[in-house]
């Protein structure tokens, strides 16, 4: 039982046209915590994370039934500002997108955009937000130079520098480490476990040990329903539902 839910997820059903991508799922997710969403390729785990900030809505034909509450709010209602709810519930994607801008231009747009603090206060702000990254060291003497000259580790790095930057309360990353190199990923995990002090962070992976090694909540998602969801050492030692005692020792997925 979770007293204190972030985000509670309930009777969510996502229709693609007619395709059905999520039936009936029903989700919690503890505040200040990981949580992994594992399962097999096209369970619904990205639809589920991207659910939660109402970015389904950028793929046209889309319907959603049920309701996703962030502290108590349903997302879905209709006096719910869904720029605000982006800020509040930012995502780090699978593959890192830099801005066409200078390493501090990426950073520092989003408080722009927002109207956050003078020059002094945007420059201590994304200074803060390099250092939560990780990356403050490697490019504080490069914050002009193009984002794109970064390697693939930094622009992961820097994507999650931007999304701190607007002060979200969630991150929810779409199997952030999946195109990086190991090392890279490792320096991604930690900065992930560093952050989870703060955040609440919701996590896809495909990658069990990962989910093992990271998570202290875990959901099982498979044919686009929810199996099984509990915090991550019963979770991954004594599974409930024989289907996930099957995918978490390798049987299928």
């Amino acid at each position: 039982m979770i007293d204190d839910p972030v985000i509670q997820v309930r009777d969510l059903s996502v229709y693609y046209g007619k395709v059905a991508a999520l039936r009936n799922v029903s989700v919690v997710v503890p505040r200040n915590m990981i949580t992994a969403v594992i399962g097999p390729s096209g369970c619904g785990k990205t639809t589920l994370l991207k659910s939660m900030n109402r970015l389904l809505e950028i793929y046209g034909d889309v319907k959603v039934t049920g309701e996703v509450l962030v502290d108590g709010v349903n997302v879905y209602g209709d006096d719910v500002e869904v720029t605000e709810l982006r800020r509040r519930v930012g995502l780090i994607t699978q593959t890192p997108n830099p801005l066409p801008m200078s390493i501090f231009d990426n950073v520092a747009y989003g408080p722009k955009i927002h109207g956050n603090g003078g020059k002094e206060e945007l420059h201590a702000l994304v200074e803060r937000c390099l250092q939560s990254a990780g990356l403050w060291g490697e490019v504080k003497d490069r914050l002009k130079e193009p984002a794109a000259n970064l390697s693939i580790g930094q622009q992961q790095r820097l994507n999650l520098a931007r999304v701190l930057s607007v002060e979200p309360e969630v991150l929810l990353c779409d199997e952030p480490t999946s195109s990086l190199d190991p090392i890279s990923a490792g320096r991604i995990e930690e900065l992930l476990r560093e952050l989870s002090v703060d955040y609440t962070i919701i996590m896809v992976t495909h990658t069990l040990r990962q989910a093992r090694r990271l998570s202290d909540y875990a959901v099982f998602m498979y044919l686009g329903e929810m199996v099984e969801q509990n915090y991550a050492e019963k979770f991954f030692n004594e599974p409930d539902d024989p289907k996930t005692r099957e995918y978490i020792e390798g049987l299928f997925g």
